[in-house]
């Protein structure tokens, strides 16, 4: 962003304009008492250099420690260019196509990555972006009762072995349009679900199935199995889905005889940074059936009166666009930039790049899981085959092990004790293709000094 500075007579030549005699009269409904207080820590008047040297010290107390923690964000490699093209200023400072038509670049970066994911996932169309992976389940929950005119219960089937973080946000969600959901155990023994515990809603009045691939624990669960007893049971099946996990696994529109009906996740894994937490952005593909259950834009591409190609904003359903009455959403923002970024990313590896990564993902895992499996004061839960994460149980305190390693230059996982009591105390760990063999060895040596 350019600094623009402003005279004394600028500014009160705007605060005249308006009515108000100071700058702070625009902050007047903020009680006092939650203003901040001056920045003690610098002094008065410190040239830019002196600044920049002690902001600089202050950053680099936190160190730059080594992450094997996912849970739903996770650290790859994002090639330089993705980000040297995503904050060229066409894409960096655009926003929703409000004149759509003119906005030919934006339209185009739009339409690629929905070819992109629809390809991805299998399924026929992919919306615009959603807020983020767990909001998207949200709409595709919504988009479901919308969808299946054939129930009437709106109760969606959710995995506990589905991330908790998405399950909860769903609810905040989806309670208020009154739509219920309850949850299928998943099995101790092998941390998929447990399909006799499905099989207490068999022949009931279910709108959906939630899927996730893989689950919170890292393992693959049988989607095909999981699709069909969806659809046996007159319910949509719901796809929720690590994309990078795609490169390798069975896209979500094949699962099972006729495939999901709808997909959706979270897409930060490709080409958009940890971040502290965000912006990232969720995607939602469906099947042509259900398109116009969908909330977003969809974009599209045309010819004009002379034949040359061009795109346009074929699909709106938010209620900016149409009445209200009829939106299928209140969305009122695009994730643009981070699909941006997204867009780049995938093109530039293409899909020979996307599956080297995977493969990267899960030899890592394989040989973490080995290494780790010798250690004493742990154990590594659940054998099955997963992606990029996996559980281990602790003998102590899980989040005094995290802290220890904190300490030793390492985000060592995520405690999920709390919301998996019964399992113990564990730590869901992650890697991904940005760790090398010394890499690992160097990890386990410091986890079992933390043991």
């Amino acid at each position: 962003m350019p600094f623009i500075p402003h005279t004394d007579e600028d500014i009160k030549a705007m605060l005249d304009t308006i009515g108000v005699a100071n700058i702070d009269d625009l902050f007047d409904e903020i009680p006092k008492e939650l203003w901040s207080s001056k920045l003690d820590q610098l002094d008065d008047g410190l040239p830019e250099m002196a600044v920049i040297k002690k902001v600089s010290a202050l950053a680099k107390k936190d160190g730059t420690p080594v992450c094997y923690a996912g849970a739903g964000a996770y650290e790859h490699h994002i090639p330089a260019a993705v980000w040297q093209v995503a904050t060229r200023g066409e894409f960096y400072t655009a926003y929703t196509p409000y004149q759509a038509e003119v906005s030919q670049g934006t339209l185009q970066v739009i339409y690629e990555y929905q070819s992109m994911i629809a390809h991805m996932t299998g399924l026929d169309v992919s919306n615009a972006s959603m807020y983020d992976g767990a909001s998207a389940l949200a709409e595709a929950m919504i988009m479901a009762v919308r969808a299946n005119r054939k129930s009437k219960s709106k109760l969606i089937l959710v995995p506990k072995n589905l991330n908790p973080v998405y399950a909860r946000v769903a609810h905040n969600i989806v309670k208020n349009q009154e739509i219920t959901l309850e949850y299928v155990e998943f099995d101790h023994k092998t941390g998929l679900i447990d399909h006799q515990d499905l099989n207490r809603f068999k022949d009931q009045d279910i709108t959906a199935l939630v899927i996730p691939q893989p689950n919170y624990f890292g393992l693959y669960e049988d989607v095909h199995a999981l699709s069909d007893w969806a659809h046996d049971n007159k319910a949509m099946a719901i796809g929720v889905v690590n994309p990078m996990s795609l490169a390798l696994l069975t896209a979500p529109g094949q699962w099972g005889k006729t495939g999901v009906d709808i997909c959706c996740g979270e897409g930060q894994s490709m080409g958009v940074p940890l971040s502290s937490g965000g912006p990232y952005y969720g995607f939602l593909t469906c099947k042509q059936a259900f398109v116009r259950q969908m909330p977003g834009r969809i974009v599209g591409m045309t010819t004009d009166l002379d034949n040359n190609p061009g795109f346009a904003l074929t699909y709106q359903a938010r209620e900016q666009h149409i009445r209200r009455a009829k939106a299928t959403s209140n969305i009122c923002t695009n994730q643009g930039l981070m699909v941006t970024a997204s867009t780049i990313y995938m093109a530039l590896l293409g899909s020979n790049g996307l599956r080297n990564v995977a493969a990267h993902c899960i030899n890592n895992t394989a040989m973490l899981k080995t290494k780790l499996s010798a250690l004493k004061g742990l154990k590594v839960l659940f054998d099955g085959s997963g992606f990029h994460e996996f559980l281990i149980q602790v003998e102590r305190p899980a989040d005094e092990v995290i802290t220890e390693m904190a300490n030793k230059g390492f985000v060592a996982g995520v405690n999920i004790s709390n919301d998996y009591p019964e399992l113990g105390q564990c730590i869901l760990l992650c890697v991904t293709e940005t760790k090398t063999d010394e890499d690992l060895d160097t990890f386990v040596k410091a986890l079992s000094d933390c043991l």
